[in-house]
């Protein structure tokens, strides 16, 4: 199950990258001072494109997974030799 989630963490992540890096760069930090002012900032009133609402629905599911595998591997590493701030260090 857990590899199964990592293929599509990573599946998620590149097509999140890739998608970010084909969209073209509008400036204005968030939009502030651009054409459509603070009317449209943050809401529903602003043309989406393809990209943008990809881009959010990427950004959802990756941090869904990434959420998703911190819960499942919690406590995977308690194993013996695993932490090696718990072991007394070796005397020389």
């Amino acid at each position: 199950m857990i590899t199964v989630l990592l293929l599509l963490h990573l599946f998620v992540t590149i097509a999140l990258i890739g998608t970010i890096l084909i969209q073209r760069s509008e400036g204005g930090g968030l939009g502030i001072g651009g054409s459509q002012g603070m009317g449209s900032f943050m809401s529903g009133r602003g043309t989406a494109t393809l990209l943008t609402r990809s881009t959010a629905v990427l950004g959802t599911a990756f941090m869904v997974l990434s959420l998703t595998l911190a819960v499942m591997n919690r406590g995977a590493s308690t194993g013996t030799g695993h932490d090696i701030l718990a072991q007394p260090p070796a005397p020389s």
